[in-house]
């Protein structure tokens, strides 16, 4: 740990709306979410996957109306730990970064074992009628493709944004393609289009509750674009703006794409069977609907997707350790922007190595096994789900900064008190969610590596550093209030608060 921030320059570029918007989308991977995060919900909650969409969806656009009231006022590189710690105060900025950045590694990790996993999924399209076609063994995939991060980190975000923003673009036509195709086709002979996968039908509400991670999981990056704040033109305006476009354009393709997907399949049990055993879902429903060219397209796209989840979330907890060690809390090697790319290139590379090696270790061990039958994707729910509690815990501190932020005194000398109803009411609906959620997710964990509890783990030793670390966090309060112009910790008051405090 270092004993004073280490001085650096800030970033200069000046990114437009579409970057943002950009960075979130590459960051959700919508291709990615509807080709790997149906199976691991069948065994949960059967046919009723798009009602867990529907009530994941509300729980994201909660925390996403936390995130709008926020950004709107404070914009930094450490997205949720500058939003926490700018408003609650620096101990909980530091937990709640600490959690983000926990999601964010782990999504990086999984990310590169998922990309494994379609590469496979391609190949076996590729010889479609084989009894044993020929696969790659799955870490030789996981190290070409650290290579090819390795290579990527660090350069021009809006060129990334670009390349990552066509690759997505040509996921989501290809899914409203195939989603076109199923519905003219009524779905599966043998179940139809079945609206009962809207209801509990078969299930209870613990078990709808626990698969809402999962939901949550594929939205997770929706937020991404807040760690640009610093570089996004006009971010007061735009980065609001880029959150709520994120949510609302995937929020619609999901729920969409995932009962096409059921219907597509069957909802009986056959169906179900094999949704649960596919390698892509989109690749296989879009080879039986259409054929194999149309699979063998779709396939690429979310290998692209998967990577470029990947590259975007290992960017984004790149860009979270540069903020950390900036003010104070890390090695100084790693609060050093690129002088070419003005980018946290090393910060970025460790995210990277701790993906490749993670990703190895799992493969010597034989560990995890999550009932896929497919080690890689085994690997990616386990660290996908781990970070996504992660993800929630940071959310949960995002909605009591914005109840926080609200009922505040510099809200009403800002806003004279307008919308200060629903900037406290939503919010704490969000943090509730959160709260139920988390709860159906640990309370019947058993195994002491249990995905989420793995999550928690990481969340609690967040909790000691804070904690523990107090002068290391005072000292990163200081900077936070600094980069952010915020009053107090030493800076003059703003006249309007001076008459306020009078």
């Amino acid at each position: 740990m270092t004993s004073a921030p280490p001085q650096t320059k800030t970033t200069k570029q000046r990114l437009p709306l579409w970057a943002a918007v950009a960075l979130s989308l590459a960051t959700i991977g919508p291709t990615l979410a509807m080709a790997g995060n149906g199976q691991g919900l069948i065994g949960i909650v059967g046919k009723s996957i798009p009602l867990v969409f529907i009530i994941g969806l509300i729980g994201v656009a909660l925390v996403g109306y936390g995130f709008v009231r926020l950004t709107r006022h404070l914009n930094h590189a450490g997205s949720a730990y500058a939003l926490v710690g700018g408003t609650i105060g620096p101990r909980a900025g530091f937990f709640s970064g600490f959690a983000m950045l926990g999601a964010y590694i782990g999504f990086s990790i999984g990310t590169l074992a998922l990309t494994a996993a379609f590469v496979n999924a391609f190949l076996a399209e590729l010889q479609r009628g084989s009894s044993d076609p020929f696969q790659l063994p799955w870490p030789v995939i996981t190290i070409v493709g650290a290579v090819i991060s390795f290579l990527l980190a660090g350069r021009d975000v809006a060129l990334i944004a670009k390349i990552l923003l066509a690759i997505e673009g040509v996921g989501i036509v290809a899914m409203i393609v195939l989603v076109g195709v199923i519905f003219a086709n009524g779905g599966a002979p043998s179940t139809g289009v079945d609206f009962s996968v809207f209801s509990f039908d078969g299930v209870d509400v613990s078990q709808v509750m626990a698969g809402v991670v999962a939901a949550f999981l594929s939205w997770a990056g929706f937020e991404a674009c807040a760690s640009l704040g610093e570089e996004t033109d006009n971010p007061k305006r735009n980065i609001p703006r880029a959150l709520g476009g994120a949510l609302v354009l995937t929020g619609v393709l999901f729920i969409v794409v995932m009962f096409a997907q059921t219907i597509g399949f069957g909802t009986d049990a056959a169906g179900l069977e094999k949704f649960q055993t596919s390698g892509n879902t989109l690749g296989d429903l879009g080879h039986d609907y259409i054929g194999t060219w149309f699979g063998l397209i779709i396939i690429f796209t979310a290998i692209c997707a998967a990577f470029g989840c990947h590259v975007a979330t290992a960017a984004t907890a790149g860009r979270m350790i540069y903020a950390f060690t900036r003010d104070g809390f890390g090695p100084a090697a790693l609060a050093v922007l690129d002088e070419k790319t003005q980018g946290p290139r090393r910060a970025t590379w460790l995210v990277i190595a701790l993906a490749l090696i993670s990703g190895l270790i799992c493969s010597v061990a034989g560990w995890p096994v999550m009932g896929t039958g497919n080690p890689a994707i085994d690997a990616y729910f386990l660290f996908a789900v781990a970070g996504a509690v992660c993800l929630m815990v940071a959310y949960f501190m995002v909605e009591i900064a914005a109840i926080w932020f609200t009922g505040n005194k510099r809200f009403d000398i800002v806003h004279g008190g307008e919308g200060r109803f629903l900037g406290i009411v939503l919010p704490a609906i969000g943090a509730i969610v959160i709260a139920v959620v988390l709860w159906f997710n640990v309370k019947d964990a058993t195994e002491p590596t249990a995905a989420p509890l793995l999550g928690l783990y990481w969340c609690l030793a967040g909790l000691i550093l804070a904690l523990a670390a107090s002068r290391i966090a005072v000292r990163v309060g200081e900077a936070l209030t600094a980069e952010l112009e915020l009053p107090g910790l030493g800076k003059e008051l703003d006249p309007r608060e001076k008459a306020a405090q009078s």
